[in-house]
């Protein structure tokens, strides 16, 4: 009997997956077990066992297809078995069904109204065109480099936006984007639901099309652009920028390496100790460790210690719960799984919300980087950026002036839940924990 294979739900906040690959072809056998296919949310990767033994008869979504959850994908069963009553569109596949219902009902209605007869054209170089229309071009996704203008000059105005639109239909953000640039042509329709224009619809034949390249981005990187456009524009993010004395952190290092050389000792780095003095600063001035609610301010009274980790599909920042009730060495093996899970794609969806952690650390001092601005993850209040660590002239003692190792801190704050004194103030906390290290080790 045939049964389909179902696009799981990973978390409740996930509406959609994207299928990254494939393993195995459709007509191929399959054992219980074996990977089908890996697919990304919007915060991690997994792959997709088969349900059962049989036959991959159908495959309904290719690899970078986005696919609502609980949709069904692929159909199992025995070879000739119809596969008709799976299909994304029909009875088995709720979601896709009322997705579809929903794109009817918004579709525009095959209205034809007064459209000048010339709304296309080709610009190059520098276009006219007036800021409303460009914004209006945006939200309707129109490439505008291929409208004609009929304002002063030629310039292109909101009614020759509304024209194209009504005549060629919208594009989706990727086929804007190409047909925008030059050396791409716009049908009169596209392939899309309501004649939308999908980029596959787009031709490249004009000369110089092969100069770039245009990929779709991955969902994590689309969550990630929107998440960090939304952050600075809807809070008052403001950073100050101070150094720490790293003098005694790097005597520390050197102690830890040289014995974690010899024996199996934790091999605690700087970024364990910064993070260990972020969290005691937290601790004694708690009005940073907050969730800004817009007309409230959630206060924490554990440390929820976000950690910003590179991966290979993007940034991620999971949370680490109660990391004020670790010592040092629970903080270093801690934060080395966590982030050993981003890169995997293992860890829990619900750690990387941006709710679940009160605080965030972004270190960037591995890269050189002596200063920046990081970007707060709201509804957080505050994000410390670390740099890294330069030589600078300092009074040594006695009056001798010499070179000292001091490590950059960037605190970016949202002035909607912190004035700056208090955000200055827990910065030289910072600072403090850092210069006054104790460790029992």
């Amino acid at each position: 009997m045939a049964i389909p294979v179902i696009m799981p739900r990973q978390g409740q906040s996930v509406e959609t997956c994207i299928i990254t690959q494939w393993f195995k072809k459709k007509g191929e056998a399959v054992k219980k077990g074996d990977v089908l296919f890996s697919y990304e949310t919007d915060k991690a990767a997994f792959e997709e066992e088969s349900p059962e033994e049989g036959t991959l008869l159908e495959i309904f979504f290719n690899d970078g297809d986005e696919v609502p959850v609980l949709t069904n994908v692929a159909v199992i069963g025995n070879p000739g078995e119809n596969t008709e009553e799976f299909q994304p569109s029909g009875k088995n596949s709720v979601v896709e069904k009322e997705s579809v219902a929903s794109a009817e009902e918004t579709k525009p209605e095959e209205a034809k109204p007064e459209i000048p007869v010339e709304t296309a054209a080709k610009h190059t170089g520098e276009i006219s065109i007036s800021p409303r229309a460009r914004n209006l071009a945006e939200k309707l996704g129109v490439p505008f480099r291929q409208v004609a203008g009929t304002g002063p000059g030629g310039r292109i105005i909101e009614r020759d936006v509304e024209s194209y639109a009504k005549l060629h239909g919208t594009f989706t953000r990727l086929a804007s984007e190409i047909a925008t640039s030059e050396g791409s042509s716009a049908p009169l329709s596209g392939s899309g639901v309501g004649g939308r224009v999908l980029a596959s619809d787009l031709s490249h034949e004009t000369p110089g099309a092969d100069d770039f390249e245009i990929k779709k981005i991955s969902n994590i990187r689309r969550i990630i652009a929107q998440n960090m456009h939304a952050s600075l524009q809807g809070s008052a993010q403001l950073t100050h920028h101070m150094s720490a004395d790293a003098r005694k952190m790097l005597e520390y290092r050197a102690k830890i390496k040289k014995k974690a050389d010899t024996d199996d000792s934790p091999n605690i780095t700087l970024n364990d100790m910064i993070c260990y003095g972020v969290i005691k600063a937290l601790k004694k001035m708690p009005a940073i460790n907050a969730h800004f609610l817009g007309d409230a301010i959630k206060t924490f009274n554990k440390v929820h210690l976000g950690i910003a980790v590179d991966t290979d599909r993007g940034l991620m920042v999971p949370a680490l719960r109660n990391a004020d009730d670790m010592n040092i060495e629970q903080l270093s093996a801690e934060l080395k799984k966590l982030a050993e899970s981003c890169r995997k794609g293992s860890v829990n969806p619900e750690l990387l919300a941006s709710t679940a952690a009160s605080f965030t650390v972004s270190n960037l001092g591995a890269f050189g980087v002596e200063m920046f601005t990081p970007v707060i993850n709201l509804p957080q209040s505050g994000i410390l950026g670390i740099n890294t660590i330069v030589q600078r002239p300092a009074d040594v003692g006695n009056g001798i002036i010499g070179f000292v190792p001091f490590i950059g801190l960037s605190l970016t704050y949202d002035h909607r839940a912190l004035d700056g004194a208090p955000a200055s103030a827990f910065l030289r906390e910072v600072k403090l924990q850092i210069e006054n290290l104790e460790l029992n080790i």
